[in-house]
């Protein structure tokens, strides 16, 4: 990372929890660097902002997460910030062939020894409970048993940045990482998908920030 983006990036974290006022809560893991997958509720394109502005900085250069190609790159300044700033995982929202594999940027990432932070419902929702979560995370947990899976829970940021807004609102937010999940010798798709989406949901605070 050059001097630019490592500013870039201590400015950019510092922001985001000036605006939000977040820090993370360790509720069920201390923040080590053990190769992770965070998985979290999605409602904005600020969330993966705000999650990695939570991490402390010495995770923030092992942990990559994952920015949808089409709305990360339709500007250079975005594209500079994704790529140099926060090296992002790019993803493409629509297949352009049959055959593509939309893992294969997240299985490379941790293959090289990156943590990674995603969104297993593949979509923004703003019901408030995420949505059934689709099988990424469940063929991840396959191919790499020895990588930490971390539930977490990114609460209010929908006020912060609504879906369709450019500008954040300054809004208390919080991030809760949980206790580490293993996919169970045999476990069927859909109930690890359903266990990991309730231990997400088990993060939430009981009330919400003011």
């Amino acid at each position: 990372m050059s001097y630019a983006a490592d500013a870039t990036g201590l400015v950019l974290a510092s922001l985001a929890r000036l605006i939000t006022g977040a820090q993370g809560h360790w509720k069920g893991c201390p923040p080590t660097a053990q190769q992770r997958i965070y998985f979290a509720n999605h409602q904005s394109h600020f969330d993966w902002v705000l999650i990695w502005a939570a991490l402390p900085r010495e995770l923030r250069v092992t942990t990559r997460p994952i920015a949808a190609r089409d709305y990360w790159t339709s500007s250079k300044l975005k594209g500079w910030l994704t790529a140099a700033v926060f090296n992002a995982v790019y993803v493409s929202r629509t297949r352009t062939t049959p055959d593509e594999d939309p893992l294969e940027p997240l299985v490379d990432a941790l293959a090289g020894g990156y943590s990674l932070v995603i969104f297993p419902e593949g979509t923004r929702s703003n019901k408030g409970e995420p949505q059934a979560f689709k099988a990424g995370l469940y063929h991840l947990a396959q191919q790499f048993p020895e990588v930490e899976l971390i539930p977490t829970w990114i609460d209010n940021v929908q006020r912060v940045m609504p879906k369709g807004e450019v500008v954040p609102v300054p809004i208390l937010c919080t991030v809760t990482f949980g206790e580490p999940l293993k996919l169970a010798p045999g476990e069927d798709k859909r109930a690890f998908l359903d266990r990991a989406r309730q231990a997400v949901l088990a993060q939430r605070p009981m009330t919400e920030p003011a």
